[in-house]
């Protein structure tokens, strides 16, 4: 038996010890303290050193504490850590002399600060001076200054036949074609008859009816465009007729000027011719103006302006007033027409269109001559001012 506990002595001895290395890897190792690794720069002459053996410890030269007792589960409690960098420079201790230099920053000493985060322009640093900033490729007239130039013609272009369709389509049957294009692209000529009044008054003094009727023929710019009044009463039939023949031109988009003459019948033979200047348009706020100045053959000088505006209250049902003013440059006592202001009608009136074209329509109105005309109306007993119920229709076609 003492026999058998000698052989096994060693044995016991060493698995004690083993245990012991089992809980702490480096008890029992002697941990001087390493010097700090210091980095240098590489002597390509030097002798090249011998990497590690991989089996060695990572902890060999650890200064290991033996009053520290290290927590349980940390490997490294109780090491002395010597502060390493960051990051490790993959480069380090690498002969870098060879190597091409770097190519340069192109920012390098650019003032950067003041740049945001918003999207850089496309032409920074561009030099737009000689850059044409005329205005956009618009549609305007041909000999407007602010279209955009364009290349003439080569002249090849001009070398052929005028009409070279001609050759294969018959010069007649394109002669048709052309016509029709022309027509169908600014040259169309229309024709339409307007009866702003056909209406009929009842007063206190007389039941009177008149009309007011013009029309135009022609195209967009120039037309032919005449006009018609008349006025009388039930009982005594009719005062006075007015006709008008007038050339139209367009000046602008919304106003035409037009000239012509004016022929007033009268049922005691004193006839009048004028010559005539106006214009018609839409002005502002959409109130449809109609002024003319009148010279006589006896060269009296008068003045008429009407002015209509159409206020809808629903789609079909619609309210119009309307103001007409008269005007004369002298007395002309013949026709009981004084100087200045001579009369001025006032009146509202609520149509319905059943169609476009038809509108019948009811209203009152109000008239009243002033200055000169006035008093040539009371010298020979009539009233100077006059409201009335009108009852009439509005038409064209």
């Amino acid at each position: 038996m003492n026999r058998l506990v000698v052989a096994l002595a060693p044995l016991i001895l060493a698995a004690s010890a083993f245990s012991a290395q089992a809980q702490d890897p480096h008890a029992g190792h002697t941990m001087p303290a390493s010097p700090a690794r210091t980095r240098s720069a590489p002597n390509p002459l030097a002798t090249p050193q011998t990497p590690p053996p991989a089996a060695q410890d990572p902890h060999a030269g650890h200064v290991m504490p033996s009053t520290q007792t290290p927590p349980a589960g940390d490997p490294h409690a109780g090491h002395q850590m010597p502060a390493q960098p960051a990051t490790v420079d993959p480069h380090a201790g690498h002969d870098m002399s060879t190597q091409a230099p770097a190519q340069p920053d192109p920012h390098a000493g650019h003032d950067m600060s003041p740049m945001e985060s918003a999207p850089a322009d496309p032409h920074a640093g561009h030099d737009m001076s000689t850059m044409n900033m005329g205005p956009p490729d618009v549609s305007t007239s041909a000999d407007n200054p602010g279209r955009p130039p364009e290349d003439p013609l080569p002249a090849a272009a001009l070398s052929g036949p005028t009409h070279a369709a001609d050759l294969v389509f018959g010069a007649e049957a394109m002669a048709a074609a052309r016509r029709t294009l022309v027509r169908e692209n600014g040259d169309v000529r229309a024709t339409a008859i307007i009866i702003d009044r056909l209406e009929a008054g009842f007063g206190d003094e007389a039941e009177t009816w008149l009309w007011d009727v013009q029309g135009w023929s022609g195209g967009d710019i120039n037309r032919f465009w005449w006009k018609s009044e008349g006025e009388g009463d039930f009982n005594g039939g009719l005062e006075e007729t007015e006709l008008q023949a007038l050339y139209s031109r367009a000046v602008t988009p919304f106003w035409d000027v037009q000239a012509g003459v004016r022929q007033d019948f009268r049922p005691d033979g004193e006839d009048t011719t004028h010559l005539l200047l106006g214009v018609q348009g839409l002005a502002p706020y959409w109130w449809e103006i109609d002024a003319a100045a009148f010279l006589s053959a006896e060269g009296d000088l008068t003045a008429r302006v009407e002015a209509e505006y159409d206020q809808r209250i629903t789609q079909r049902l619609i309210l119009q007033p309307r103001l007409e003013i008269d005007l004369s440059a002298s007395d002309i006592p013949e026709l009981e027409i004084g100087s200045g202001l001579t009369s001025v009608e006032a009146g509202v009136r609520l149509r319905y269109e059943f169609h476009k074209e038809f509108a019948p329509y009811v209203g009152v109105e109000w008239s009243r001559s002033f200055g000169d005309t006035a008093d040539y109306i009371v010298a020979r007993g009539g009233e100077i001012d006059d409201a009335r119920l009108v009852v009439g229709l509005k038409a064209w076609f």
